[in-house]
C-alpha cells in the first residue's frame, strides 16, 4: 500500500461506473469496503480483494472516505439522508466524495444538511470519461468543495482521474460537468449532422476523422464518435442516450437558475428526446446518427 493510502475506502454503487473505479482503488492498494443494493454486482470486487459489508450503517463506520457513485440526486439524498443511511452514523472525521452526476443546487443543500447532521465533509466530484476511462483511471474529474476536503480526497481522486480540478465551493464540480456534458451533448448532434450531411453528399464520412487532425475541428469527441457513427457501430457503450439526455437538462436548469439562454442546449435535449423514444435509454449516444439518416 502506498504511504497516502491509509485511509479506508467505503464505497457505494456499484455500477457500471462505480465497479471500475472501485477495481482501481483496489488495485492501487487501497483498502476497499463496499456495499451495493444488489449484492451479486460485488462478487468481482470481492474476488479482487474488497470487503463486501451487509449495510450502510456498517461500511459507514468502517470507513475514513466514503464514495458514492449513484444514478441521480434521489437515490443519493436516499442513500445519505434515509432510514439507515449515511448522516446517521458518519461524524466529524469522515468525508463524503460524491462521484455521481446530479445538480448544483441538490449538492449544497445535501452538503449543508450532512455537515449540521454529522459533522462530515462533503466534496462534489464528478466524473467524465466514460466506462474505458473509469477502468483506466484517466477520468476527468470535477471538484467541489472547501480546500482542505478536496486535497483529503485528491490522492483517491487522482487514482481515478488523471486531471482532477478544484472548481470551488460545495456544487462548483456538479456545475463544472453541466458545462462539460453541455458541450458533449450538443457536439454529439452536430456530429452526427456533420456525418449525415457528408454521407448523402457522396463523401466517404470514415476519412472524416482523418481529414480533421490537426484542424480547428479536431478533438477526442471527433475521434471517438465519428468513426462509429460512419459505421453505425454502438458498442461497446460510451454513453447512454439517457444519461446525456439527464445531464443536458441538468444544465438547462443550471441556465435557468442564472438566467442564461442555451438555445442549442434546448434544441440538443429535443431531439435526444426523439432519438430516445425509438431507441430507448440505453442505447449508445453515438446511435443519434440513426436520426439523421433515416430514410
Amino acid at each position: 500500500m502506498h504511504d497516502d493510502q491509509h485511509e479506508t475506502i467505503g464505497f457505494i454503487g456499484i455500477g457500471t461506473m462505480g465497479a471500475r473505479m472501485a477495481m482501481r482503488l483496489l488495485d492501487a492498494g487501497f483498502e476497499v469496503l463496499v456495499w451495493n443494493r444488489t449484492p451479486d454486482r460485488c462478487e468481482a470486487l470481492v474476488a479482487r480483494g474488497a470487503e463486501e459489508v451487509d449495510s450502510v450503517p456498517e461500511l459507514v463506520e468502517a470507513c475514513d472516505i466514503l464514495l458514492l457513485c449513484l444514478p441521480d440526486a434521489s437515490a443519493v439524498e436516499e442513500v445519505v439522508f434515509g432510514p439507515e443511511g449515511v448522516a446517521g452514523v458518519a461524524d466529524e472525521e469522515q468525508l463524503l466524495v460524491d462521484l455521481s452526476g446530479i445538480d448544483a443546487d441538490a449538492t449544497r443543500r445535501f452538503a449543508r444538511e450532512l455537515q449540521a447532521q454529522s459533522g462530515a465533509g462533503w466534496v462534489d466530484a464528478p466524473a467524465s470519461g466514460g466506462p474505458a476511462a473509469a477502468a483506466a483511471g484517466t477520468l476527468t474529474i470535477m471538484a467541489g468543495g472547501n480546500e482542505e476536503d478536496v486535497e483529503r480526497a485528491r490522492p483517491v481522486l487522482e487514482c481515478l482521474g488523471r486531471n482532477v480540478t478544484h472548481m470551488g465551493e460545495s456544487g462548483s464540480g456538479q456545475l463544472a460537468r453541466a458545462c462539460h456534458q453541455l458541450m458533449v451533448g450538443a457536439s454529439t448532434l452536430l456530429l452526427a449532422e456533420m456525418i449525415a450531411l457528408a454521407e448523402r453528399a457522396g463523401l466517404d464520412a470514415e476519412l472524416l476523422p482523418a481529414a480533421f487532425a490537426g484542424g480547428l475541428a479536431d478533438s477526442p469527441l471527433l475521434r471517438v464518435l465519428a468513426p462509429r457513427m460512419a459505421v453505425r457501430e454502438y458498442e461497446p457503450l460510451i454513453a447512454r442516450l439517457g444519461d446525456i439526455e439527464k445531464d443536458l437538462e441538468t444544465a438547462l436548469a443550471a441556465a435557468r437558475e442564472v438566467d442564461a439562454s442555451l438555445p442549442m442546449g434546448a434544441l440538443a435535449v429535443q431531439l435526444l428526446r426523439q432519438h430516445r423514444a425509438r431507441a430507448g435509454n440505453d442505447a449508445d449516444s453515438t446511435s443519434i446518427i440513426e436520426l439523421y439518416s433515416a430514410e
